[in-house]
């Protein structure tokens, strides 16, 4: 046995997988119980404001944003441990195919050449000091699996208060013009349609001031897709 098998055996003894849901033990990490993956999906399309329709075709989110997708968000996004990505790529494998079959963007869960991903962005700062985007993380395998490009399409061009706590108006001016289609990619963007990734959608500002600034780049049609909101 090698080293790192010997170091995998030694983790899996010391700390068996168990569902991210019920704490049962489960063979594998990343795994899931059947009832608890089961429940954890609620695909659905969220409501949009009068302002939001103007420049969202549709927002989808996953899950509800409790229990163990919550915590697995969190965890990566506060505590930067990686291996919540398995459950999360396990229950995207799940919660993928019901979205697609819904979504105006997909054709019998098939894409098309105009569609790319683009998750809303970090202010550099803030992810030089994290270390990564989560949006991205949480959502790169699963869109290689299904050959949906992502690209790095917009930058947040300033820092921006946390959005937690404030009010939505106080939202909106927090986000207002924070973010852009550098001039060099908008070639990539114009006449695109965009598949607008978020880890939590809350209120849908943000996702609403990213859409502005890809349609003043000329995209075509945009529709957000979040892990969870807390939309119920």
């Amino acid at each position: 046995m090698g080293l790192q098998s010997a170091w995998e055996a030694l983790m899996m003894f010391l700390y068996p997988p168990r569902c991210p849901a019920c704490g049962r033990y489960r063979e594998r990490r990343g795994a899931w119980c059947a009832d608890c993956l089961a429940r954890a999906c609620a695909v659905r399309r969220l409501r949009m404001t009068t302002d939001e329709r103007g420049v969202l075709a549709e927002a989808w989110a996953l899950a509800v944003y409790t229990g163990a997708l919550r915590d697995l968000v969190r965890r990566l996004k506060y505590q930067r441990r990686r291996d919540a990505l398995a459950y999360v790529e396990t229950f995207l494998r799940a919660a993928g195919p019901i979205f697609f079959e819904r979504c105006l963007l997909f054709d019998g869960g098939r894409t098309t050449r105009n569609l790319v991903a683009v998750p809303v962005p970090l202010f550099y700062k803030k992810e030089q000091q994290r270390g990564f985007n989560q949006t991205e993380l949480l959502f790169q395998n699963f869109l290689h699996s299904h050959g949906i490009p992502m690209e790095r399409l917009l930058v947040r061009t300033r820092a921006t208060r946390p959005q937690y706590g404030l009010s939505k108006d106080e939202r909106k001016e927090n986000m207002r013009g924070a973010f852009a289609v550098p001039d060099e990619q908008r070639d990539a963007v114009r006449g695109r349609d965009i598949l607008l990734l978020d880890d939590i959608y809350t209120t849908g500002v943000t996702c609403a001031e990213c859409a502005r600034a890809l349609k003043k780049a000329g995209a075509r049609r945009i529709v957000v897709l979040a892990l969870t909101s807390g939309q119920v």
